[in-house]
């Protein structure tokens, strides 16, 4: 185990997701607010980059490539006991939540966070969550948003779509076909 004391003044940051835009905004928003970052896509290049320069903070995605983002967690603890770790993810719910926290994570946010709320969370600042929106989408249009989000993610693919979503196909062909409810 590596015994590196903190530092104060130490925010060395490695971000580890494989979407590669997401990653890189992520990463150019941290720097501007004074971390050093080191960006990985894998479960492998997370663990290596942990390794070669434990980090102070990280920001794991749950869902990679190559493996679970809880798979990486221990290993960055193994790095550097003190590291504060925060769980991303699309795919949120209690259980995972509540198995990341217990693999060393602080916190838990959901996909996409902005660089603020990531901050909050790794500074363990109490304001981590905005305040309420005076207008928040309805539960038909979130559904109704994720449903979209995963259609493209499948190249359109209405079959594979419904499989993902765990919906009968024509279910999901009714749903497509009608516009977007009201925000």
């Amino acid at each position: 185990m590596n015994d590196t004391a903190p530092i104060a003044g130490d925010k060395t940051l490695l971000i580890v997701d494989d979407d590669a835009p997401y990653r890189q905004r992520l990463a150019q928003a941290m720097e501007k607010r004074g971390f050093t970052v080191t960006q990985a896509e894998s479960c492998e290049a997370a663990v290596a980059a942990a390794q070669a320069e434990p980090p102070r903070y990280a920001v794991v995605d749950l869902r990679l490539t190559d493996g679970s983002g809880l798979d990486v967690v221990p290993q960055i603890r193994k790095a550097r006991e003190d590291c504060r770790i925060v769980m991303l993810t699309g795919y949120g719910n209690i259980a995972t939540a509540v198995v990341a926290i217990k693999a060393g994570a602080v916190d838990y946010l959901p996909k996409p966070a902005d660089a603020d709320q990531v901050e909050a969370a790794l500074l363990d600042r109490k304001d981590a969550l905005p305040p309420p929106p005076e207008q928040p989408m309805t539960a038909d249009r979130v559904r109704w948003e994720h449903i979209q989000r995963v259609y493209e993610q499948c190249d359109r693919n209405v079959s594979e779509t419904a499989r993902r979503l765990r919906m009968h196909r024509r279910t999901l062909q009714r749903i497509l076909a009608k516009y977007a409810p009201k925000a």
